[in-house]
């Protein structure tokens, strides 16, 4: 598989690792958007949340629960911060694995692109 994402899993690719256990990953991301920007996937390959609906919700809410440890290690729990996951190339997918953006570190907009 040509995975991005699956490379990073392999160890293939090298990243900086947040945090891992057997079923997700969360590392930083090489372009941050925000002081904090680390991106949570599942080390099981999945393309997106619509490929997703046939996953156990136990593997979905652990990505979620990770997201959310993710933000607390970072510090970000007190000053907020901002959970994102862009679904298909309209919303700027640029990896087809499933991900979630874990941001945070200053005041985030609210405007929508």
């Amino acid at each position: 598989m040509d995975c991005l994402f699956c490379k990073i899993v392999s160890g293939e690719i090298p990243s900086t690792k947040v945090y891992e256990d057997d079923k997700v990953l969360a590392f930083r991301d090489i372009a941050p958007q925000a002081p904090v920007h680390v991106l949570v996937i599942p080390k099981k390959h999945i393309s997106g949340w619509y490929d997703a609906k046939d996953e156990s919700d136990e593997l979905l809410a652990h990505l979620m629960r990770a997201a959310a440890l993710v933000a607390e290690k970072e510090g970000l729990v007190e000053g907020g911060f901002r959970i994102v996951s862009n679904c298909g190339e309209d919303a700027d997918q640029t990896v087809k694995h499933l991900h979630l953006h874990v941001l945070g570190g200053r005041k985030l907009s609210s405007e929508m692109a």
